[in-house]
């Protein structure tokens, strides 16, 4: 293992910062490992997300994602600019990249087929009931219009627009009132399926393209179209955060400053969390503070350990994954609903696998974990090979 992990490491330019390429890495691998458990009934709370409000470890995933989204934007385009290329030609790029990262998310959506339900239609129960939106649609949207803040404003500005999305999303919620389907007005909730994100989804999509469509009173979407204002703010403060990363060249000072603006950021977070609570499905301003700090802060770890004290081995898995991010999310999206469709016997080949574990692991727990890590295995397997034949999916 030390030797396959110093190849990886040894073939990477010796001028190349490790901590984007490792975080990115780290935040897919960890979205893979808690969507796939042997069962959802059986899981350690770190691997589950919070019930409503508050936040576990498994909540920071995809905004750590979106932030390095916003990162991510800020190298790519300083690079291609240097390289004489327009912004309109990288906003036609954008565009494109956007439409194909939707259209895969549709993919994945109607991607199952219930072959041991004789009454099944595909037609009727997925294409019909299509969920409009999702984790690949709402990093497309907020991709594009990051990119677009990026090009045509100032980090000034970028600024501006982060702190205005916040406040206009945190006010809206409080201050907008809406209709429920009795007929009562409310305003200022923050409740399951009672809330304005909610009704904007319900009265845009229609209950049957949503994700929590039996929602009550209202059905909603966790990656809804009116939450995703806030998700672009957490974009463009990753965004800021690299503006300042290709301004200022001591790796020491990057991680000093970014763990006191995180910290910051996470004290400001909880302090107006009375106001609008920590949330990822509403995905609240105070959950904006407390995901961006805390990557900020992680970004600012990974920098110390890997490019600063030159500790670089144990990133080597994580660099693989993270050089095919997206590749690697369809494979564990299609592979995880090929191993449910599949059937064997009575059960499916995934229920037939996570029996035989549940054999030789009796606690139920740390079976539906050893579940998970087989899959990462097999992911990881597939992943290495595409990267040494240098095959790289860029959307």
């Amino acid at each position: 293992m030390r030797q396959h992990c110093a190849e990886i490491i040894n073939k990477l330019p010796s001028h190349r910062l490790m901590a984007l390429d490792v975080m990115r890495g780290l935040t897919i691998t960890a979205m893979i490992l808690v969507n796939n458990p042997g069962s959802w009934g059986a899981m350690y709370w770190p691997l589950k997300h919070a019930q409503w409000h508050g936040w576990t470890p498994t909540d920071l995933i995809f905004p750590f994602f979106i932030f390095i989204v916003g990162m991510s934007i800020t190298l790519s385009v300083n690079s291609l600019r240097a390289k004489g290329i327009t912004n309109q030609h990288i906003l036609n790029a954008g565009v494109i990249r956007t439409i194909k990262l939707i259209a895969l998310g549709w993919f994945l959506a109607l991607f199952y087929y219930n072959f041991r339900d004789p009454s099944f239609s595909w037609l009727d129960d997925k294409f019909l009931q299509l969920r409009v939106l999702g984790v690949l649609q709402r990093i497309g949207l907020v991709y594009l219009i990051a990119l677009c803040c990026y090009l045509y404003l100032s980090p000034k500005k970028i600024a501006i627009t982060c702190i205005a999305l916040l406040l206009f999303y945190g006010a809206a919620m409080l201050y907008i009132p809406y209709t429920l389907p009795n007929g009562e007005e409310v305003s200022g909730l923050w409740l399951h399926g009672n809330n304005l994100s909610a009704f904007i989804d319900n009265a845009v999509l229609g209950s049957h393209h949503l994700y929590y469509a039996n929602a009550k009173p209202l059905p909603f979407d966790p990656e809804g179209l009116f939450s995703t204002l806030p998700a672009i703010a957490s974009a463009l403060s990753g965004m800021l955060a690299a503006v300042y990363l290709t301004k200022q060249p001591d790796l020491k000072k990057q991680a000093r400053t970014l763990i006191l603006l995180g910290t910051l950021a996470v004290i400001a977070g909880y302090a107006i969390a009375p106001i609008t609570p920590i949330n990822k499905a509403l995905w609240t301003p105070s959950y904006v503070l407390l995901s961006s700090g805390l990557a900020a802060i992680f970004y600012a770890l990974c920098s110390a350990i890997l490019d600063i004290y030159k500790l670089r081995s144990w990133g080597a898995p994580f660099i693989v994954f993270g050089a095919n991010a997206i590749l690697f999310f369809m494979f564990a999206g299609v592979f995880a609903r090929l191993l449910i469709m599949i059937p064997l016997g009575d059960s499916s080949l995934k229920g037939s696998i996570y029996g035989l574990i549940q054999l030789v692991i009796s606690n139920d727990h740390l079976a539906s974990f050893s579940f998970s890590l087989l899959f990462l295995m097999v992911s990881y397997g597939v992943m290495y090979s595409c990267y040494r034949k240098g095959i790289f999916w860029k959307v």
